[in-house]
């Protein structure tokens, strides 16, 4: 069992509405994370039949008090204030096992108070894509929501074609957004305002509330987390697709993997998503529109800030200018370990800005790039200690060719490899190896591995999102089986562009 609490029921109901969910046909279970219900305090695991029925929302689990969350947005840049869950029911809260409150969601559960026209279901499709990538980023430490359950409806969803339907449980450290925030500023209710802010730092930045100007500081601790995420998101190639404000985490996290996918021909300026004609969230874009999105959520803390008039915006207007070293920062971090260097080197930021041109005019798949390179930095230290003298076979060359054959530009990439070796020799290579292996996942949730899963699954076979999620939940595998998944799409088989199935 698990054990609800209901918190955000506290706060003024603008910013939420109760709404119980629409039973479906005939529910079964696609997938249950037991792992994750554990932490989340679920120690006996109940049947396949009741968790179908718990998390379609055809029987609602015991304690849950099922809410549509209120919430505007800023969507491609333009203001909509009133947005909320339109398919979506907050179910409660649990404490977890670390002592630490998460929400517990319904996705595709039907129409609620927010559904503007919508019917509220969600396409088995980017159920399964959510589930998948949201798993593989808890893989490689990058903060998410996680996902518990994954139950087809038995029902037809329409979209462009009739489509199975499926519901989608969904756990996150909060559901709050900068669009929350919106939703109360947009109101004037700065009695909402203030109890919704006063939430957030008690639930996630509790060290807030001690400063001298709290909401300054929330303001500032929000800040970092999302400097932080967006630098994770850049070093894996993730694009996310839709960074509206109204799915931009106040708690830091990866929320709505919607039209989501992962670069591989590396390309600045990559997009996928069907609905960005105008490339306005395109991967490189990604830092600037966080901190665009941050100076919305700025815009709806100034009137709970001590200072007022010019003296306050300028307050958060330098926090706001603080993402960008920030960001730096961390990405540098991350740079050093992708190269596996010394985060001090002074040579990391230079070699990843020639090695992304190199991927980009070579035509490189990034992520095939960081691992051949990761092998040949383990080729390189094993000649380093003396491998070959003891009569091992380290196939240097073999590793570098391997690397060589990614690109259509050897000769810039092999001048860059020499560059790259020298600075090796310099940062004690042994030391940065481990770092590198888990700064380079072997296995990604690659565009057209997903199509395929979804196919199949349209077609009534699960067999290959099961095979699929064991291997993006174990990304640094490096087995054959493993590395089989991990190839690049074919010509014939990209996945150009990808959908959100509202």
């Amino acid at each position: 069992m698990l054990t609800f609490e209901h918190q955000f029921a506290t706060l003024p109901e603008p910013l939420w509405a109760a709404c119980q969910p629409t039973p479906v046909a005939q529910p079964s279970l696609i997938a249950f994370n037991n792992a994750l219900a554990a932490q989340l305090g679920m120690q006996t695991r109940p049947d396949d039949a009741t968790l179908a029925q718990w998390f379609s929302g055809n029987q609602l689990p015991p304690g849950a008090e099922p809410k549509a969350l209120g919430y505007a947005g800023h969507q491609f840049g333009n203001f909509v204030p009133q947005l909320g869950d339109g398919r979506a029911l907050l179910l409660g809260e649990v404490v977890d096992q670390q002592g630490l409150r998460r929400d517990v969601q319904l996705k595709g559960s039907g129409r609620t108070p927010f559904s503007r026209g919508g019917d509220g279901r969600s396409p088995l499709g980017p159920v399964l894509r959510e589930y998948l990538v949201s798993e593989f980023m808890a893989a490689v430490g990058v903060p998410t929501t996680r996902a518990l359950a994954a139950v087809a409806t038995g029902e037809r969803v329409v979209r462009q074609l009739p489509e199975p339907g499926a519901v989608l449980t969904r756990v996150a450290s909060s559901h709050i957004r900068v669009g929350t925030f919106q939703f109360a500023a947009v109101r004037r209710d700065e009695e909402a305002l203030k109890a919704l802010a006063d939430h957030v730092i008690a639930r996630h930045y509790p060290e807030a509330a001690n400063a001298e100007d709290p909401y300054l500081e929330l303001l500032d601790a929000v800040t970092a987390r999302q400097a932080l995420l967006v630098a994770r998101w850049m070093s894996l190639g993730f694009i996310h697709g839709v960074m509206n404000t109204d799915n931009c985490s106040i708690a830091g996290e990866t929320i709505d993997y919607g039209p989501c996918a992962f670069m591989e021909q590396f390309d600045p300026q990559k997009v996928f998503s069907s609905i960005d004609q105008g490339k306005r969230y395109a991967f490189d874009n990604q830092p600037a529109i966080a901190q665009w999105n941050l100076a919305r959520f700025a815009e709806t803390l100034l009137p709970l800030m001590l200072e007022e008039g010019d003296a306050v915006v300028e307050q958060a207007t330098d926090i706001i200018r603080g993402f960008t070293p920030r960001f730096n920062a961390e990405q540098r971090r991350l740079h050093a370990n992708k190269l596996g260097l010394d985060p001090e080197s002074d040579r990391a930021a230079p070699l990843m800005e020639a090695l992304e041109s190199q991927m980009h005019q070579g035509r490189m798949d990034m992520t095939a790039t960081f691992d051949a390179l990761t092998h040949y930095a383990k080729v390189l230290d094993a000649k380093e200690l003396g491998a070959k003298a003891l009569g091992a076979d380290t196939p240097e060359q073999p590793q570098k060719d391997a690397l060589l054959a990614l690109t259509t530009q050897p000769d810039g990439l092999a001048a860059w490899l020499a560059e790259w070796e020298s600075a090796q020799q310099a940062s004690q290579q042994s030391e940065r190896l481990e770092a590198m292996r888990h700064a380079n996942p072997v296995v990604i949730p690659r565009n057209h591995r997903i199509q395929e899963v979804i196919d199949a699954a349209v077609a009534g076979d699960f067999t290959p999102f099961h095979t699929l999620l064991a291997a993006v939940t174990q990304p640094f595998d490096e087995s054959e089986e493993a590395r089989c998944l991990a190839a690049p799409a074919t010509e014939s088989e990209q996945v150009l562009r990808t959908f959100c199935g509202t």
